[in-house]
């Protein structure tokens, strides 16, 4: 964890924002991964579905993992019905979150500026923005003018390598505080009588029947009616402990932010020619992310000359940031699936259920998707946002294939 809530020099940060408690035998409801989303999950199955009796499993420190090494983007202007309608969802949780769980974190509402560089790129923008009016999707496409508007310190000079020629928009997007929102999510869930466990890692799937009965972790066996799996990067190898293999692939994605800088970035630039997004955050610092790395891997961190390229485009699009200083890089473990779209909902394990596949759009889901999740645990039957991202689509052809359609990568 990285920058402190309000309150952090009370005694005993961070653990007095929650319990610390050691495992019970026995949960109605295991969730592997203390994230983002696992967090969300146990938020809402606590205090929007009455389930109570929940662990969070975390092998690390709570929201250690992707959570805290993503740009914070937050934006819902996908092509797809299916993409579309979990993303909305989820910014429209956005909207109220603060409320929600009576803890700040700094949901800024910038809007995110998609760049166009070439009349395919435009005839692409304008494609999604009218797919995301017929969605109710917030969104619109402007010219060079409305870009420069928008953004007056991006380069809209002609004599550069990919001019820019115009861009869609969408208002209501923006970034919220990372840090704040996890602990937001668990300080919520422990209040609801939630366990969140820490170093606790799941080292073996239980099942009886072909349906789920626990996990074995380094804490010792732990028994549940239910367990889902949040592992993001790492899901591919907690589906392997349960008999069955994902279609995804994880990779390094890196990012990283520079020194304090006057607040001059009004919004989120984001470019697919160049590749690379700009934001700047509260205090100052710009965050800029990169490419995925080519290469699989689980490190949290990632190559040279990724970084190099990403440094090369923003100073491309920013001229005004060529002096800004690096003051750190990071990298997170993105799970990429063939259709560049989720899965969540049924295994072929009973009472076993699956949340991955984010790729790189993860962070904005993870109210929407907690909430998703919790409904489909409660209710034992998968929730109609959630259904078109089953694991079976991958052997009935029926694929929502976000590749290149909902813009760069973030």
């Amino acid at each position: 964890m990285s920058t402190p809530p309000p309150g952090a020099d009370l005694p005993g940060h961070p653990d007095f924002l929650w319990r610390n408690p050691a495992p019970k035998k026995h949960y109605r409801v295991v969730i592997v991964g203390g994230g983002g989303h696992g967090l969300a999950t146990a938020h809402y199955l606590a205090t929007r579905y009455g389930i109570h009796d929940v662990a969070v499993l975390e092998k690390g420190w709570l929201a250690g993992g992707n959570m805290a090494r993503n740009t914070t983007i937050i934006r819902s202007n996908y092509l797809w019905d299916a993409s579309a309608g979990i993303y909305e969802h989820s910014l429209k949780l956005w909207e109220t979150l603060e409320e929600e769980l009576d803890y700040p974190v700094l949901f800024s509402q910038r809007g995110v500026l998609n760049l166009d560089h070439s009349l395919q790129d435009i005839r692409d923008s304008k494609r999604r923005v009218e797919a995301n009016k017929l969605n109710g999707v917030d969104a619109e496409w402007v010219d060079l003018d409305g870009v420069r508007e928008l953004c007056p310190i991006v380069n809209t000079s002609d004599n550069i390598r990919y001019p820019v020629m115009g861009g869609s928009y969408q208002p209501r997007a923006g970034i919220a505080k990372h840090d704040y929102v996890a602990w937001g999510f668990a300080r919520s869930a422990d209040a609801a009588g939630v366990d969140l466990i820490q170093g606790c890692q799941v080292q073996g799937i239980d099942q009886s029947g072909g349906k789920v009965t626990g996990v074995q972790t380094n804490l010792g066996p732990i028994t549940a009616d239910v367990v889902a799996l949040c592992g993001a990067g790492n899901s591919s190898v907690l589906a392997e402990m349960a008999g069955f293999r994902l279609p995804i692939q994880s990779h390094p994605l890196q990012a990283l932010v520079s020194e304090l800088v006057e607040q001059v970035h009004p919004t989120v630039v984001m470019s697919n020619a160049v590749h690379v997004y700009v934001s700047q955050a509260h205090k100052g610092e710009l965050v800029m992310g990169a490419g995925v790395d080519s290469y699989n891997g689980y490190g949290q961190r990632g190559a040279f000359h990724v970084i190099e390229r990403q440094m090369s485009a923003a100073v491309e699009l920013f001229p005004i940031f060529a002096r800004a200083h690096v003051l750190r890089t990071w990298g997170g473990i993105v799970d990429t699936t063939p259709d560049a779209s989720p899965i969540v909902g049924e295994t072929p394990v009973e009472n076993l259920y699956v949340n991955c596949g984010w790729g790189t759009g993860g962070f904005k889901a993870t109210p929407g998707i907690g909430d998703v999740l919790a409904a489909t645990i409660a209710a034992g039957s998968v929730h109609p946002l959630a259904q078109p991202f089953s694991l079976d689509r991958f052997t009935t052809g029926l694929l929502v294939d976000e590749h290149g359609a909902a813009a760069v990568a973030h």
